[in-house]
């Protein structure tokens, strides 16, 4: 009985274990365990009484009721969608099925899932070699099973999009360099001089060729195009010297069991390296105190910060510090075909992972009205409600090009949180009619009266009727006898 009412939170604790650059050992001693049993309870071999429980939550400062959630919450969420795919149509899987097998056994469960990702990958893998044997002889780059964006958005998850070593590692050049934020450039063009003996040089694009940037390290040379707008200049200027100033810490967050290959972790590499140009580019405490005071006004905070509207809605997401934390926002972009290519819930909202969003998310409607934002209160099935703010961005390389490619940005919260912004003025956040109701994507959705329904639900079993049309083909529920 013990063991059930107890909590596994093996991977949680694992997570604010690194995201604090802890050892076993030195975390061990600080909760009163060895670390043979930390050792077990990271890896789901032992449960957590409700004393380390508490003993935790005021370690790390954290919320013990977010911090108890369910650890299979996830993985539960992970396979409904695993199973939502139209091959296991026929075997009529229930959420209450699923639930069972992940209760029974997660470690089998996150096998299942593994296995799906492998298969999708070389289902995706098998369609494009299909279409290029038509064209060519050219198989290079087939192995798509790994999917290693999926992994690397699972890491930035674990930990919640906070490092705070990249954070201090962030101010400590601040205070080094004595950086200018008016002059932020020239700043860092002279510390990486000056620190790292690193040359800085812009050359026209008939020089460059087709690269933005490029590094030479027998050289020490950084090269520029001349193409890259000066904030974008800024932000290559502080990728590069997340790695000449931030090596082991990279290389360490690098270090996951989560990343299962080495291209996850180069591709995570990179993305922290992204974090830390961000964090140099806007400083954590004074970009959180400007963010209150505007109320989370986008458009102004990339003005105050020479930066642009997707920058400043990561940067957003990332302010978990304890004691100065921003709102729980969620991040989504997307592009014009509906592919999800970045995402990140610290609101509690759940993004599709094998699949397309729900056609009814502003995200997309956003596309329709470039430049301009949308401000939706969407309510999920479950009955949780949020506010969200939408535009587009445009992927520039400096030069004309009739073939711009444009995305769309979503940045929200929960509802309780909505008054908080400033886009919220004037929306009736009161009227529960107001709200959009949107799901997860169609094969999760249990709404059958949605006239944007592409695909049944595995969650509301269907009929085709051809004397009755609901909102969609697939709108009849099957009744019961």
């Amino acid at each position: 009985m013990k063991e059930k009412s107890s909590v596994r939170l093996g991977v949680r604790v694992r997570a604010l274990r690194r995201r604090e650059n802890l050892t076993q050992k030195q975390l061990a001693e600080r909760l009163g365990i060895s670390v043979s049993y930390l050792n077990l309870i990271e890896n789901n071999r032992r449960p957590m009484s409700a004393e380390l429980l508490i003993k935790l939550a005021k370690l790390f400062n954290l919320d013990i009721q977010s911090l108890a959630m369910d650890d299979n919450a996830r993985l539960i969420s992970d396979l409904i969608e695993v199973f939502s795919d139209p091959i296991f149509e026929d075997q009529r899987l229930t959420t209450s099925d699923i639930r069972e097998i992940v209760t029974v056994s997660p470690s089998i469960s996150a096998a299942i899932k593994i296995l799906y990702r492998s298969y999708q990958g070389t289902r995706e893998s098998a369609q494009t070699l299909a279409a290029r044997l038509s064209d060519s002889d050219d198989y290079s780059g087939m192995d798509r099973s790994t999917l290693p964006s999926e992994e690397v958005s699972d890491m930035f998850q674990q930990h919640m999009n906070y490092f705070p070593t990249l954070e201090e590692g962030a101010e400590r050049i601040w205070q080094e360099a004595k950086l200018d934020r008016h002059n932020l450039y020239l700043g860092l063009m002279n510390y990486l001089k000056e620190a790292f003996g690193v040359k800085v040089e812009t050359r026209s694009s008939r020089k460059t060729g087709e690269f933005l940037r490029r590094y030479d390290p027998e050289t020490r040379t950084l090269t520029l195009s001349e193409t890259i707008p000066p904030r974008s200049q800024i932000f290559h200027l502080a990728h590069q010297l997340s790695f000449l100033s931030q090596g082991e810490t990279l290389e360490f967050l690098t270090h996951d069991a989560n990343l299962t290959t080495d291209q996850s972790r180069k591709l995570t590499k990179l993305a922290l390296a992204n974090y830390f140009a961000g964090a140099i580019i806007m400083p954590y405490e004074r970009f959180y105190k400007i963010a209150r005071e505007s109320r989370y006004d986008i458009e102004y905070l990339a003005r105050q910060f020479y930066t642009g509207f997707e920058q400043v809605c990561q940067r957003l997401t990332s302010l978990r510090r304890p004691g100065m934390e921003a709102l729980p926002f969620y991040f989504i972009r997307v592009d014009i075909a509906g592919n999800i290519s970045k995402k990140f819930s610290g609101s509690g909202i759940r993004f599709a992972r094998f699949s397309g969003g729900c056609a009814k998310w502003n995200v997309f409607s956003a596309l329709l009205t470039p430049g301009h934002i949308q401000t939706q209160v969407s309510r999920m099935p479950n009955g949780s409600t949020y506010f969200s703010v939408a535009r587009t961005i445009h992927k520039s390389s400096g030069v004309y090009s009739p073939h711009q490619a444009m995305q769309a940005i979503d940045l929200g919260c929960e509802i309780s949180y909505a008054r908080e912004m400033i886009y919220s003025d004037g929306v009736d956040l009161d009227n529960p009619d107001a709200a959009v109701p949107i799901g997860v994507t169609c094969r999760l959705c249990e709404r059958m009266d949605c006239s944007e329904r592409a695909f049944p639900s595995i969650l509301s079993p269907h009929v085709i009727d051809e004397n009755v049309r609901g909102a969609s083909i697939f709108g009849l529920e099957k009744k019961g006898n």
